[in-house]
């Protein structure tokens, strides 16, 4: 019994290292490489529409738009905002669902590799693998994978895809309140579109543009140099 219990665990070990490693190898090359696909995109049940830009390339406003709207601490954090998962867990006690709570590093890992819908397992996946990311890609490439991966409507992957599909005009060239309006689908882009926003909407874009203003063109600086 005991050396077959010897037996189960050392295999549950081979296959873990060997799933971790080669885990390792798929970020490393993806650290230079862009992702030929996510996990969301190839779950689609719409025709997808991805575009890959280099971050170099948009204006910086748009990264900025992003981060003011959805992890104001990007900057700060090692992939996982303590405080605002024990928010979370709070109001899940208290009866209010499981929600959010979810880093930029955290979005771009579960974008990537994992699945929709919210469970503490997927939660849990999710946190780790967004501080593998950190170590392994850093806040440039995480930000850089988040803009082109992010879903802004049905099959509608990435700024450059959403840009020329609202906007009707490459990414680079959308202003600041155009990367605003697309910052405020992101929570639920399937129902949501930045030329027809409701007032909440509306007031939201108003609010994203405000942080944007207060964090200073300058907040993101040191990570995109």
């Amino acid at each position: 019994m005991a050396d077959r219990k010897r037996g189960f665990f050392g295999w549950t070990w081979y296959v873990t290292w060997r799933f971790l490693a080669l885990l390792t190898l798929l970020l490393l090359l993806l650290r230079f490489v862009p992702p030929p696909t996510t996990s969301f995109m190839l779950q689609s049940a719409y025709p997808v529409s991805q575009h890959w830009v280099s971050i170099d390339e948009l204006p910086p406003h748009i990264p900025l738009a992003m981060v003011a709207s959805e992890d104001q601490l990007f900057p700060q954090h090692l992939g996982v905002d303590f405080s605002a998962i024990s928010k979370a867990i709070q109001q899940y006690d208290d009866g209010q669902g499981l929600r959010g709570a979810s880093t930029i590093s955290q979005q771009t890992a579960k974008n990537l590799l994992l699945w929709p819908g919210q469970s503490f397992v997927r939660k849990g996946l999710e946190a780790m693998l967004a501080v593998g990311l950190e170590a392994i890609w850093g806040k440039k490439r995480i930000l850089e994978v988040y803009v082109n991966v992010a879903e802004f409507g049905k099959g509608i992957y990435g700024v450059e895809a959403a840009s020329q599909h609202y906007f009707n005009k490459p990414a680079k060239y959308l202003s600041s309140k155009e990367a605003a309006k697309l910052a405020v689908l992101l929570p639920s882009p399937r129902n949501r579109n930045p030329n027809y926003l409701t007032p909440y909407l509306s007031q939201r874009v108003v609010w994203v543009e405000q942080q944007m203003k207060q964090l200073g063109s300058a907040y993101l600086t040191p990570i995109l140099k």
